[in-house]
């Protein structure tokens, strides 16, 4: 399992999306994550739950990882423990308050700590329309570009071109795909 974790706005779903395209094979696959927010189909593409299914869903061991952040629920599917306990190699958008819960539920597990240059961020959250100025100067406060704990990290500046960090995340997927 990769992981790829990093502030709002440093660029996780593009580098994800990025990289979709261009490992195209049966060992590989992206993880569609499920939150509880209609999904934004111009950056972020994951499965949409009402609270009250997810719920559901998680009471029933639907999901291999689960989180809370900024009032919504996110879920990695169950199904995807089978696959990389397979050989596969999954990739999945996730939350660095979660990597001993991914830990746990991944025996194999590779987090990509994405960063960015803070006026990057704020740039980017900016143009996303989903939050006001004062809400954006907050989410930066907040935000930190660590990773806390003994983790196989791979850290990718994503201030430049997408494809100068999708490259990277690419090669790092490449190299995973390529071990026995």
């Amino acid at each position: 399992m990769i992981v790829v974790v990093g502030p709002s706005g440093a660029g996780k779903d593009s580098l994800i999306n990025y990289a979709a395209a261009l490992c195209n094979q049966p060992r590989f696959a992206v993880v569609r994550r499920v939150i509880t927010r209609p999904s934004d189909h111009d950056s972020e593409i994951h499965d949409t739950m009402s609270p009250d299914a997810f719920a559901a869903r998680r009471a029933a061991g639907g999901f291999a990882v689960v989180w809370s952040a900024h009032g919504l629920e996110y879920g990695i599917p169950a199904e995807h423990r089978a696959f990389v306990a397979n050989g596969g190699v999954a990739l999945c958008n996730g939350s660095r308050k979660a990597l001993a819960d991914f830990r746990a539920a991944f025996a194999r597990l590779t987090v990509v700590n994405v960063t960015a240059r803070p006026e990057i961020l704020a740039e980017r959250l900016a143009a996303r329309g989903r939050e006001g100025p004062d809400q954006i100067t907050a989410r930066l406060a907040r935000s930190t570009m660590a990773v806390h704990g003994d983790f196989d990290v791979v850290t990718i500046d994503n201030s430049g071109t997408l494809e100068t960090a999708g490259d990277q995340l690419v090669a790092l997927i490449r190299d995973c795909l390529s071990e026995p």
